[in-house]
């Protein structure tokens, strides 16, 4: 932390900027974190001035773990995204390169088991149901809930959300198992939000047509108070407050420029879906950090891309098939021959960047003595591991944060389970104390330090 505070009224990690627009919405805008919410050394949050002005014992409380769930569709090309060496010296893999910045705040596993993906479905909604619930598909969903629902039932109860569903590209078959990737309960999806727009206004409060036409920005309505909290505030509290506000007038701007085709969410079988995805994806990214910052939610599920993706993508100049025609199109016609491998293996490392853009954004915001990528724990997974043949055993991972307790800087070939691997990371590195889940049989060392 650039500056100590010390004695002087504590701002509370719960303070919202309020008002209400022209149109009689309201609006609640929290704020980040700030350095008057911590301790003089930003190793957790300071006791309320209110509590000690009453004579409470000062009890500080830690910084709060945060849970990202990240699922792009489809498999990998293994031999272009699984590193041959293992241990701290592995070379980063053609799809692993974008992550070069934070290879010391990641942890690469393979082997990784989906050991509940053997029951009934078409290759991709087996697996779907196994990978995030450990359980059977039932021929329209799980039979129980996702790993993140679980976390948030743990951990997500103090915030404003339990959690977020977030969601990009829209393109998939249509059914609920490849549409949907957390899970409630016995067949009962949570979907994904895939339009900016709702998101924002989900975070933020009603929009009206004012800030869509750009005319005026919800930031008017909380002016008053928000002039009235800095003159409270050290100088550097001062700045991050203007830098806040200044992000989300960008969102706010960025949003309401979007052509009117990206305020929609097309039909499963509507094909015209050329759509710049990389940026939905970077304000998608940018909304679930303001969340994550501004303590909204500690747990989201980031779907990139659908199970059994059916996307295009222009951005790459691949247009002449959709995501899933690529995994099947070694050796074959119709999606670009034997180079479909190669058409996978970009594919494969756009996802990676856009996972290493949410970090970078994570790692952008001071929090206490670190910042929010230091307290925030990801982990990504696909659906299969070689695509090809819709392999589950032998699945890549990343998990990925700044936690003291999870090893990072290196590639794993681990025995055990996806079930291992989320009890693994859920109990000891966020905390969640969750104990369980269906594919679970041990705790991986490995993962930890």
């Amino acid at each position: 932390m650039s500056q100590i505070i010390t004695a002087r009224v504590r701002t509370s990690r719960r303070s919202l900027l309020k008002g209400i627009t022209a149109a009689g919405a309201r609006i609640a805008i929290g704020l980040p974190p700030l350095a008057s919410m911590f301790n003089s050394i930003g190793s957790a949050y300071a006791a309320s001035s209110a509590s000690v002005a009453a004579g409470a014992p000062a009890v500080e409380k830690p910084i709060e773990s945060r849970f990202v769930l990240w699922f792009n569709g489809n498999g990998i090309p293994e031999r272009y995204w699984i590193p041959s060496e293992e241990g701290a010296d592995y070379e980063l893999t053609p799809c692993l390169a974008p992550l070069a910045a934070w290879r010391k705040d990641v942890h690469v596993l393979s082997g990784v088991d989906n050991a509940a993906a053997n029951g009934k479905g078409n290759g991709h909604t087996n697996s779907m149901s196994g990978l995030m619930t450990g359980l059977d598909f039932t021929g329209r969903g799980p039979s129980g809930p996702s790993i993140d629902q679980i976390i948030a039932a743990k951990i997500g109860g103090d915030s404003r959300f339990r959690s977020l569903q977030i969601g990009v590209a829209q393109e998939s078959f249509g059914e609920s198992m490849q549409r949907n990737m957390s899970w409630a309960g016995y067949e009962r999806a949570l979907p994904p939000e895939m339009i900016p727009h709702r998101l924002f206004d989900r975070l933020f409060g009603a929009r009206e047509e004012g800030w869509a036409n750009r005319k005026r920005s919800i930031l008017d309505a909380v002016t008053a108070d928000a002039l009235s909290l800095q003159k409270t505030l050290p100088s550097d509290d001062k700045t991050r407050v203007d830098e806040h506000l200044s992000g989300i007038r960008d969102l706010e701007r960025a949003i309401a420029g979007l052509p009117p085709e990206y305020a929609r969410v097309d039909p499963p079988d509507f094909d015209c879906d050329m759509k710049d995805w990389p940026r939905i994806a970077k304000l998608q990214s940018d909304l679930l950090v303001q969340a994550l910052a501004m303590r909204q939610t500690r747990v989201a599920s980031y779907m990139l891309t659908k199970c059994q993706s059916l996307t295009r993508f222009p951005w790459l100049g691949y247009t002449s098939a959709r995501h899933h025609d690529y995994t099947h199109a070694e050796g074959t016609s119709g999606a670009d021959g034997a180079d479909g491998i190669h058409v996978l293996r970009d594919i494969c490392r756009w996802h990676v960047e856009e996972f290493a853009y949410l970090v970078a954004r994570l790692e952008s915001v001071p929090e206490g003595d670190g910042n929010l990528f230091d307290h925030t724990t990801l982990v990504f997974v696909h659906e299969h591991a070689e695509a090809n043949p819709h392999k589950n055993s032998g699945l890549a991972m990343i998990v990925a944060g700044g936690s003291k307790n999870l090893a990072k800087g290196a590639h794993t070939r681990i025995t055990g389970t996806v079930g291992d691997v989320y009890v693994t990371v859920a109990d000891e590195v966020v905390g969640a104390g969750i104990k369980k889940f269906p594919t679970a049989t041990k705790k991986l060392g490995a993962l930890l330090t």
